[in-house]
């Protein structure tokens, strides 16, 4: 599965390890509550404050988790993300153990307007789980899945990662759609969609959210689900983080054997035309149980792999597995076939990579209904090898049950499509990010006019219009449920939908 970041992070990490050699991401332990001094922050709107310690003190006093200030390990720890070019100072940082701390904090920027971020994996990639001179709360502290097998639910504290939920339910036999990089952050993926490698199966992650404990604006804990607070529930999923922080899931699990058929397909560069030929003829008619993404890959380094990939997780019955991969296998030649039987777990960490958190990091996303043959020639035209960049372009396939959930059921609209087409690209930290990142405009821009809105767990410098239209025919009950929760945009370090209370 293509996750936006996997393939080519993991098959090719050479120059990026080589920058990264020394580092380390230890636990975080020690708490920092000795506020010595006023704090100097900001508040959402960018208008220069001073916290005064006294208040500062009294908010870690009545927390049962870690504030965290400037000047300690941890702070330096906590503040980090997964897009090194995100080098953020929050003024203070709170690690909640409990939707109580989490609504201590809330009450806490609010009174101030406090500019705020939430963190769970930190894998935004414009850095929204992060703020300068603001608070940050950082969730990594209320991590925990508990799995009810007979009622085939699974209960996942709010900073959970996607390899919890997984390694926990597949313990009894049973699955629910994450993404593909073991640590991401549950929250972050969930609420902003959710595709993965069983999204074609059961849905995405959001459609499996059966509920959720939110601490909304004013710091009330919340539930919200079909019958309670429905409004909210329907908003939450699809909606980001506009409307609080979900301090805990509920999902719906599905019966699924751990054993599927798994790996990927490498062609060369010149078999590239004939392969997504054959991919945009094949991923609208594939089966649910099917999960086929599609790319170019062209990685940096000595351990240089640079072609065409076909990635496949295949999770049904076993007799349908020999007609599924004799047709893949028809697309082409390849220079490489790992496909084989692996643990779904497995095979879900499989796109993991050494998070040492120093990277350059750029991405664009853009939705497809149909992948034409110009689409195809555009993609071709434009890539271009680069001996410190390693650069990823292709499809993460969509359809099935993602596409047999109403547009309007939950607040996530992209229904119809046939896939995502993804942008990624990553380079040492200390490279110069500029000829990058313009490079990088200029091949999405000869992309982005066979797209029809994008992901918004992606977005990075598109703008509030392009923000409010993706939202589609869904905006105005955004905007209504955002003047309701949240009437002062205090969460607004997302695809914001800005309040008109």
């Amino acid at each position: 599965m293509l996750n936006r970041r996997s393939f080519l992070l993991r098959t090719s990490l050479t120059a990026v390890a080589a920058a990264c050699a020394g580092r380390a991401w230890p636990a975080i332990l020690s708490p920092s509550t000795d506020v010595e001094h006023d704090l100097e922050a900001v508040t959402g709107d960018g208008k220069a404050i001073t916290l005064a310690r006294a208040t500062v003190k009294e908010l870690g006093d009545r927390l049962r988790g870690n504030l965290l200030l400037a000047g300690v390990p941890a702070y330096e720890q906590a503040r980090r993300v997964l897009n090194a070019q995100m080098d953020k100072h929050p003024a203070l940082i709170v690690q909640p153990r409990g939707a109580s701390d989490v609504s201590n904090a809330v009450q806490f920027a609010r009174a101030s307007n406090l500019l705020l971020a939430v963190k769970c994996g930190g894998h935004s990639p414009s850095g929204k789980s992060t703020c300068d001179r603001g608070m940050l709360i950082d969730m990594s502290l209320m991590r925990g899945v508990s799995v009810d097998p007979h009622a085939r639910v699974a209960r996942v504290g709010g900073g959970s990662l996607l390899g919890d939920l997984d390694k926990e339910t597949a313990a009894h036999g049973l699955v629910t759609t994450a993404g593909t990089v073991s640590h991401t952050g549950v929250g972050g993926l969930t609420l902003g969609g959710g595709f993965g490698r069983l999204a074609r199966r059961f849905g995405l992650a959001l459609d499996n959210v059966r509920a959720v404990e939110i601490v909304t604006a004013n710091g009330d804990i919340v539930r919200a689900d079909a019958h309670e607070n429905a409004d909210l529930y329907w908003g939450v999923r699809g909606g980001g983080g506009n409307f609080g922080v979900v301090t805990a899931f509920e999902f719906a699990l599905h019966p699924m054997q751990r054993q599927v058929i798994g790996g990927t397909l490498l062609f060369p560069l010149n078999q590239a035309k004939s392969v997504l030929s054959f991919y945009s003829d094949y991923e609208g008619t594939a089966a649910d149980e099917v999960s086929l993404d599609a790319a170019f890959v062209s990685n940096a380094g000595p351990a240089a792999v640079s072609g065409v990939v076909l990635e496949l997780c295949y999770s049904g019955a076993p007799a349908g597995a020999e007609k599924t991969l004799r047709a893949i296998r028809s697309a082409g030649t390849p220079v490489r076939d790992n496909i084989a039987a692996i643990d779904y777990v497995a095979l879900q960490r499989s796109g993991d990579f050494d998070d040492r958190r120093a990277i350059g990091l750029y991405t664009k996303t853009g939705f497809v209904k149909k992948i034409s043959p110009q689409l195809i020639d555009a993609m071709i035209a434009g890539l271009e090898e680069h001996p410190e960049r390693q650069t990823l372009l292709g499809f993460q396939q969509a359809g099935a049950a993602i596409a047999r959930v109403p547009a309007t059921a939950t607040a996530f609209p992209h229904r119809d499509i046939h896939a995502t087409a993804v942008l990624n690209a990553v380079w040492p930290s200390t490279a110069d990010p500029a000829p990058h990142i313009k490079w990088l405009r200029q091949f999405w821009a000869g992309i982005a006019p066979h797209t029809y809105g994008f992901y918004t767990n992606d977005a990075i410098e598109e703008s509030q219009r392009q923000l409010d239209e993706n939202y589609l025919g869904n905006y105005p009950r955004l905007v209504k449920l955002k003047n309701r929760y949240d009437p002062t945009n205090l969460f607004r370090l997302n695809a914001n939908v800005r309040p008109t209370a």
